[in-house]
Order: structure tokens, then sequence, then C-alpha cells
């Protein structure tokens, strides 16, 4: 799925994202972000639904990865909310239901 998107760019808010190299960008400059939590971003600006974590597992840790996928992910998330400047309590990016799954809450274009 992360192919498919390689020549898009996301628009949303004062943010820009590269589909093809991940690249964020606020206001035309250049956010760092890593590869995982540019990874879920893209996932959740396509997907345009609640992605379940399991969902965001097989999409982005192979399934011979064996790393603590609760922490990595949560870690992932924390460092894309860091780099979007948003709020997990207060959320306008990003949202995480219980149980379910995130997703992304702002219209893209």
């Amino acid at each position: 799925m992360l192919g498919a998107v390689s020549s898009t760019r996301f628009r949303f808010g004062p943010f820009e994202l590269d589909g093809g190299t991940g690249e964020l960008r606020k206001h035309g400059i250049h956010v760092r972000l890593p590869k995982q939590p540019s990874q879920i971003l893209t996932i959740l600006l396509t997907a345009n639904r609640i992605v379940t974590r399991e969902e965001l597992r097989q999409q982005i840790w192979s399934g011979n990865t064996f790393v603590d996928f609760e922490h990595g992910l949560r870690a992932a998330l924390y460092k894309l909310r860091q780099a979007l400047s948003d709020d997990p309590d207060k959320p306008r990016y990003v949202e995480t239901l219980p149980k379910r799954g995130d997703r992304f809450i702002l219209p893209v274009s």
C-alpha cells in the first residue's frame, strides 16, 4: 500500500507530506519525522477510516521482525504527535480510539 502513494502529496492544516519520500513540511519548512512515524502518518492519511493496531503492525513491522510491537507503536505515535504538535488528549490530527485503533481526523487534500 505504501508504494501506491509514492507520487502523492497530502496537505492538511499547515502541513504537507510527500508520500514518496515521507518528508513532512510545515509552512514549507522541513519537520523531522523518522521513518516509522512517517509510515503511520501515510497509512492514516490514505485510509480515511479507523486503522487497527494489527493493520499497522502488518504494514510497518514485517512478520519476521521481533520487537515489542506495542512499545514500538506507542513510541512511533508519540514521535508523530510531537512532529505535528498534536495533543493525544485534545487531538487535532491523530485520534486514538481505545481498543479500536487510530485515525486521521483533519480533512486532507
